[in-house]
This record gives structure tokens, sequence and C-alpha cells, in this order.
């Protein structure tokens, strides 16, 4: 009879298999669903294209703010649009 040889697995290969498994639900974009929030995407609303920008004054890539390619490349024209009007800052000021 031969001896069945059990392997050990590490440590960083059972966490990746973890995060693996627990795959959190894909973003969804938000003004695919409504026409409302569609709505909202104007460069006159500068405090909702706010929450599309990190602290440092670029915009958030899709995969982070969960929107399609249609609606990026939308609200990447709104951003725009108000930094120019002065609406939305390029950068940050600096010190």
């Amino acid at each position: 009879m031969t001896k069945k040889i059990k392997l050990k697995i590490s440590a960083r290969l059972v966490k990746k298999k973890v995060r693996r498994q627990s795959f959190s639900q894909r973003k969804h974009c938000r003004f695919c669903g409504s026409k409302d929030q569609e709505a909202n995407l104007d460069y006159k609303n500068a405090g909702f294209l706010r929450g599309f920008l990190t602290e440092r004054g670029k915009i958030l890539p899709s995969r982070i703010s969960g929107t399609c390619s249609l609606h990026q490349r939308k609200l990447a024209v709104e951003i725009r649009k108000a930094r120019t009007m002065a609406m939305l800052p390029y950068t940050t000021s600096h010190w």
C-alpha cells in the first residue's frame, strides 16, 4: 500500500483562493438605468461632478466609479467643460 502524500498550501495561495471566491458584485453604471441621473450629467452641476474627481482633481477611472465607457466619455467631457468655466479645479491649490 502506498501512502498518500498531503501537500501543504501556503497561506498566500489560500488568501488568493478566498479572494477569487468572494468576488463582489460588478459595479453598475448609474447613468444607464435612469434618465434622471443622466440629466444630472451637465457641466453646470459642479457639486455632482465633484464626486467623480479625486482629492487631487483628477477624473476617476471607470473601473473605480463604475460607469460604462459611453457615460465615462460623456462625464469626462462635462468635467472638462466645467473646468473651462472655472466651476471645477484643474488641480488642487499649491502651497
